[in-house]
C-alpha cells in the first residue's frame, strides 16, 4: 500500500525527507485546508496508508483537528510540545516518531 504523509509546510517537508528511506508521498498543507485541497488532494488519497504530522502549536492542532474529521482512518505522529513546529524537531526524535511507520536512514 502506498504511504501519504500530511504535513503543514514546506520546511517540515525538507526536515523529513532525508530521514525517509522509502517512496513517500508528502503533502503539504500551507497550514490550512481549503475545501478544493480536501476535494482534490487530500480525499482522493484516504484509502491509502496516509499518516498526518503536524506542528504542535495553535494551527496545528486545529488543522489536525480538521483532518481527523476528514481521515477518520488516518495515523497521527506527534512532535513534543517543547519542540513545536516539526521543522524545528531534532532528528532523533523525528527517526523514532517515523521510525514507527516508516523505513528511515539510521545515521
Amino acid at each position: 500500500m502506498e504511504k501519504v504523509l500530511i504535513v503543514e509546510g514546506k520546511n517540515d517537508r525538507k526536515r523529513i525527507e532525508p530521514i525517509l528511506d522509502e517512496p513517500v508521498e508528502i503533502i503539504c498543507t500551507q497550514g490550512t485546508l481549503s475545501l478544493e485541497m480536501l476535494d482534490n488532494v487530500i480525499l482522493p488519497r484516504e484509502e491509502l496508508e496516509v499518516f498526518i504530522f503536524v506542528d504542535e502549536d495553535n494551527p496545528g492542532i486545529k488543522l489536525r483537528k480538521q483532518l481527523r474529521r476528514e481521515l477518520p482512518n488516518a495515523i497521527h505522529l506527534y512532535t513534543r510540545e517543547e519542540y513545536r513546529q516539526v521543522e524545528d524537531t531534532p532528528y532523533d526524535y523525528l527517526l523514532m516518531e517515523l521510525g514507527k511507520y516508516f523505513n528511515v536512514h539510521r545515521y
